[in-house]
């Protein structure tokens, strides 16, 4: 080895590249990546659910609920992600600040933004939807009476199975007595509530809490005089409710409207379609359905659809089609198209001849709330409720 005179000749001599390093990526960048990456998230979830996160509406929704807040009130974070937003998520009217509880209430530094620390980890915590659950199960004893029961259990079951009665989204408002619900796969019949009302005082004032002993009879041949709210916390994490038996509710709409005998006169048929259409405006909208009335079968009515722009000019499925007497359908119709005319769709039409169409008929709404909203019109209780299109559920007045 030769000798080396100076420092210099010693770092100049590295026939392994030993000394070679690449400079560190900028630290501004790394921040930047990580800001897209967190606003994708809102993205995605937005993209999913079609509606913002929320405040308070679980851990992971809070975080993105408050992230979201805190982007938009950075006007720098909303100028590095103008590009990123497809949603237009960015796009709002910056909030003022008038009282003290907007500024408690308001996120500017985005200190509820990251859970790093682990500040929503439970660890020695039950979740609340598990302490339920726990409750929903310790509580229950065995049916003495069961074999009053089991027959009733037997033919909700071959209901379900025959398509007679269907499995629906669960919500508080049809958690009454005399309904079928299912958890964890085990069908369950609320048969009664003692409802108690306890008032709760506070410095704002009173708060009333509606709650009170159930019993509720299992297909296991168990039962439970668990709480209200404890039930209905258990099927709200896991659980779904039980539609009314088709063929009961058509003896109830024969019922509302009229007996029918041989001399009554057919008035004509209610019925949902679905689009098969393959333009991506329609195929790529979710829950779009038309509500319309027919006064001869359906199959006949729409063997043109393809040609009629109330059809979207494609062909349709049958979904469901309800044989009405006696009874102005078209009134029926008119109340369908009024309580979801909030989620109306508008899209212009083009017939074979270039004419402009706007089918007033179709609806974004899911299928099962569109058969309890059918349902509700013959029980009258239609009246006490109206559709929010934004969170898709019926919503007591």
């Amino acid at each position: 080895m030769p000798d080396k005179k100076t420092l210099e000749d010693i770092f100049n001599d590295d026939p392994f590249g030993l000394l070679n390093t690449k400079p560190a990526a900028s630290q501004g960048r790394n921040e930047d990546e990580r800001l897209v990456a967190s606003f994708q998230e809102i993205n995605d979830f937005f993209e999913k659910n079609k509606r913002e996160p929320e405040q308070g509406a679980g851990i992971h929704e809070h975080q993105l609920y408050s992230r979201l807040k805190s982007i938009r009130q950075d006007p720098d974070k909303i100028e590095m992600l103008k590009d990123y937003n497809p949603f237009g998520l960015l796009n709002y009217e910056k909030k003022k600040i008038k009282s003290l509880d907007d500024i408690l209430n308001d996120n500017t530094y985005g200190l509820l933004d990251d859970n790093s620390e682990g500040l929503f980890d439970y660890t020695h915590i039950k979740k609340e939807d598990e302490r339920a659950s726990a409750d929903f199960v310790a509580k229950r004893k065995p049916c003495k009476n069961f074999g009053e029961y089991e027959p009733i259990f037997k033919k909700v079951q071959k209901d379900l199975a025959t398509g007679k009665r269907k499995l629906i989204s669960f919500k508080q408002d049809i958690l009454n007595a005399g309904d079928f619900f299912v958890h964890n796969g085990v069908l369950l019949w609320l048969e009664k509530v003692e409802f108690e009302e306890e008032v709760q005082e506070f410095k704002s004032g009173r708060r009333y809490r509606k709650d009170g002993r159930t019993r509720v009879i299992f297909e296991n041949g168990t039962e439970s005089n668990m709480l209200y709210r404890s039930l209905y916390k258990s099927l709200l994490a896991n659980g779904k409710a039980v539609s009314d038996n088709v063929e009961i509710v058509n003896e109830e709409f024969k019922k509302k409207f009229g007996t029918i005998t041989e001399e009554d006169k057919e008035a004509g048929f209610i019925y949902i379609l679905k689009s098969k259409s393959d333009k991506p405006e329609i195929k790529g909208i979710s829950n779009l359905y038309k509500i319309g009335f027919s006064t001869i079968p359906v199959e006949e009515r729409i063997k043109n659809a393809s040609q009629e722009p109330t059809y979207l000019m494609a062909d349709v499925q049958i979904v469901t089609a309800y044989k009405c007497y006696n009874m102005n359908t078209q009134k029926l119709e008119l109340l369908l198209h009024t309580f979801f005319g909030s989620s109306c769709l508008s899209i212009d039409v083009f017939d074979e001849s270039g004419g402009r169409h706007i089918p007033r008929e179709w609806f974004i709404a899911p299928l099962d709330i569109i058969e309890q909203a059918i349902q509700m019109i013959i029980s009258s209780e239609i009246v006490n409720y109206r559709y929010d299109g934004e969170k898709k559920e019926m919503i007591k007045r």
